[in-house]
């Protein structure tokens, strides 16, 4: 039985819970909105969840009303206290870590937990950092997530080549995961509202974990940061005098530039340089 809890408007006001740009605050009050978030993340009873950035508890409330385990990573102090009053309604339900989110090592966190499933409203300026290294991790640290990102970045991670928004992360998303888009919030959806709209993304791992996303990330850091360039001269840092050879073996022509190749091309030059 859900316990009786006030409105988060209400904890807001008790504990000064004004939204720091600092820290990429945008709350999620409408629980009809979070428990459609915590359905992204198919999140049941038998589940332990991993939260960032919980703020005052929004999704945090949706999370542990499905039964499951959360583990709250947050910075603010302002949010701890009031997450401590949730902790209460939910016995044994909710642990909270105080740390920045950037310099926990989410497998000791998680521990025997793991895999876990990550579920939150992330802050905007830490995403795309989280996200990768998150995807680097893969299936031994999660078996899902549903993250709330600027839509713009939902648009990067869910991109196909020859597109404007194809980059590094559509390719890194794509090879490590199954991306898939949940449903977009108006920005009227958070308190404070932020300048853009907001997209919901689940990510369920790739059926075969990849032995070479370090390689994966260099390669496209070198042909997506000279995109104009053709690939003969954009990635002759990373395969010097083999380039010709290995765009010729994964069927890239020379002359491309790297929006053009695939993300199955992109996965197997980065499996080339270990040659």
């Amino acid at each position: 039985m859900t316990p009786e809890l006030p409105p988060l408007r209400e904890v807001i006001e008790r504990y000064d819970l004004t939204a720091k740009k600092s820290l990429g605050q945008h709350f999620l009050l409408d629980l009809n909105i979070t428990r459609k978030v915590a359905r992204a993340g198919a999140v049941g009873a038998d589940d332990t969840v991993l939260e960032i950035g919980p703020g005052p508890g929004g999704l945090t409330r949706a999370l542990l009303e499905t039964g499951a385990q959360v583990i709250a990573v947050e910075r603010d102090q302002r949010c701890i206290d009031a997450l401590t009053d949730l902790a209460g309604a939910f016995p044994g339900q909710l642990r909270i870590v105080e740390a920045d989110a950037l310099k926990i090592a989410e497998m000791e966190v998680v521990a025997s937990a793991a895999p876990v499933k990550i579920v939150a409203n992330l802050p905007y300026n830490i995403s795309t950092e989280l996200l990768i290294r998150w995807l680097k991790a893969g299936p031994a640290l999660w078996s899902r997530m549903a993250l709330m990102f600027q839509r713009e970045v939902a648009d990067r991670i869910l991109a196909a080549p020859g597109s404007k928004t194809y980059g590094r992360l559509s390719v890194i998303a794509q090879v490590t995961s199954s991306p898939s888009r949940g449903f977009d919030l108006p920005a009227r959806a958070f308190t404070p509202p932020p300048k853009v709209m907001s997209s919901v993304v689940a990510f369920e791992p790739a059926k075969e974990p990849f032995e070479y996303v370090e390689n994966l990330e260099r390669i496209t850091q070198a042909a997506f940061s000279q995109r104009r360039k053709m690939l003969r001269s954009s990635m002759k840092s990373v395969f010097g005098a083999r380039l010709s050879s290995a765009l010729e073996q994964v069927g890239v022509a020379e002359t491309l530039r790297a929006e053009d190749v695939t993300v199955a091309q992109y996965k197997s030059l980065a499996m080339l340089t270990e040659q």
